[in-house]
């Protein structure tokens, strides 16, 4: 008797692949518990898991693909490399792939920085980089001391998570980040940011504030995991400003906001900054592993070895990435990246007046923040940006701004991954939805995703109780 065949049905195949990775991979894991879907083809701004279905990617990689998944000029640069015959992997010996991805990135430098310009190979992820920003920085002055902002995110390696802003360590010193919404001085926009630049000023010049030259500040000029905070163009002027005339090294973390994702090709751009030290990683590998510094040569005053790593000459990462940073630099996608951005915020911000569960909409470029509420708690937060509400009520910022909802913005993800879109979230209680869709988004691709938000969003803000529910009242 002939055997015969009975294929297996693909949500099978998805379920058993999902259970042998709940049963063998560590507790850390995170994205994989919020998104519970097995990808197995991928291209652009679509992923198609095990199970059939097809799902619209605003994570991004969290932030890493910034051409989308496959991209074709990311496969013909790996292709090459791989049929070309050449080593897939050097320490940091000199290459022709090397020195064509190092060509690409300095011609997107700030032009204050190019012509004076070092870069350090790090180790495959952005962590390592922010490590060696560090070691860096405390090799030139000779200080230890680090100053950082709250709301920070760096990395996991134990430099960067002291830098961080849930640190328990607390021998870097920490300075309040500007966040209009919920402003730490209760006053929101433009006073908010001075009063957290004179913070910073004051603690640097008072001989009795407890806190010794440091080696150098390390800021992110959009906050990502913090919620989707831009810093204040003013404000990072100011922070330039101090920095430079008291000898500390300016450190911009553009790991994330780097490659045109905020609307310039870096955004430290925007405010038109020249920071002493840049942190790269995610989108410059083209989706691949890679991590660098670049910095002034004044700084380079290291030993050989000072920071060394076994995957510094990822060759496929620096061709992958050579041919993104071109695609991007030639395409002007940073421009297309500011005009999509500020056309979805626009959009986003009319949803936030027709739903009293959205209490900010913020981000530049195509790196958005949806931060949700619970408004019944504490009344209507005035908007930010204002010093004051028209009437000379209550200020903008912390004051009167209803609590963060993360119960909402988890069923708000949970609602997207129904409807075919896979968001993240971020933010201090984890209550911002996070949009970081790929550079080349189109306007219909966008308004699918924003539809399928909304539409999320009212099912999330339907099924949520009732402040008043007895249940909720306990």
């Amino acid at each position: 008797m002939a055997l015969t065949h009975t294929p297996v049905a693909p949500t099978s195949v998805h379920e058993g692949i999902l259970r042998r990775q709940s049963l063998r991979e560590s507790a850390a894991r995170t994205y994989a518990r919020s998104l519970p879907i097995v990808p197995v083809r991928a291209r652009g701004l679509t992923i198609e898991g095990a199970d059939g279905r097809r799902y619209l990617d605003c994570l991004s990689g969290a932030g890493t693909l910034a051409l989308g998944h496959n991209h074709p000029v990311v496969l013909e640069a790996i292709k090459k490399v791989i049929d070309s015959g050449a080593p897939l992997h050097v320490p940091d010996l000199a290459t022709p792939v090397k020195d064509a991805f190092t060509t690409e990135l300095f011609a997107t430098l700030p032009a204050g920085l190019v012509d004076d310009a070092r870069v350090q190979f790090c180790g495959p992820a952005g962590t390592d980089a922010v490590e060696a920003a560090l070691t860096l920085v405390r090799t030139a002055t000779g200080r230890g001391g680090l100053l950082a902002f709250t709301g920070a995110h760096h990395g996991m390696t134990a430099g960067a998570l002291a830098a961080s802003g849930g640190a328990p360590d607390v021998r870097v010193t920490r300075l309040p980040y500007p966040y209009d919404y919920r402003c730490p001085f209760g006053t929101g926009g433009e006073r908010g940011a001075e009063l957290a630049a004179r913070w910073a000023e004051n603690l640097l010049d008072d001989p009795k504030a407890g806190v010794p030259a440091p080696a150098g500040m390390i800021l992110e000029p959009v906050q990502g995991e913090g919620g989707v905070i831009p810093a204040p163009d003013g404000w990072m002027r100011r922070m330039r400003a101090l920095t430079a005339d008291r000898s500390v090294p300016l450190i911009a973390d553009e790991v994330q906001t780097g490659v045109g994702r905020t609307g310039t090709f870096w955004a430290v751009e925007h405010s038109g900054i020249v920071p002493d030290v840049m942190i790269m990683s995610k989108a410059i590998g083209g989706s691949l592993p890679l991590a660098v510094i670049v910095y002034r040569s004044s700084l380079d005053q290291w030993r050989p070895g000072a920071h060394a790593g076994t995957f510094r000459g990822n060759q496929l990462a620096m061709a992958a990435g050579a041919a993104t940073l071109a695609y991007v630099r030639e395409n002007r996608l940073a421009e297309r990246a500011a005009t999509l951005g500020a056309r979805m915020l626009g959009r986003l911000q009319g949803l936030a007046a027709a739903h009293p569960c959205v209490g900010d909409v913020r981000g530049r470029g195509l790196m958005i923040g949806v931060e949700l509420v619970s408004p019944a708690s504490s009344g209507s937060p005035v908007p930010p940006g204002r010093d004051s509400a028209p009437d000379g009520g209550a200020p903008a910022g912390d004051t009167g701004a209803p609590p963060a909802d993360p119960r909402l913005a988890a069923a708000v993800r949970r609602e997207c991954l129904r409807r075919g879109l896979i968001v993240e979230l971020g933010g201090r209680r984890n209550a911002v939805v996070r949009l970081l869709p790929p550079l080349t988004l189109t306007d219909e691709q966008a308004e699918a995703v924003l539809d399928r938000f909304a539409d999320a969003l009212a099912a999330a803000e339907r099924a949520a109780p009732h402040p008043d529910d007895p249940a909720v009242l306990g």
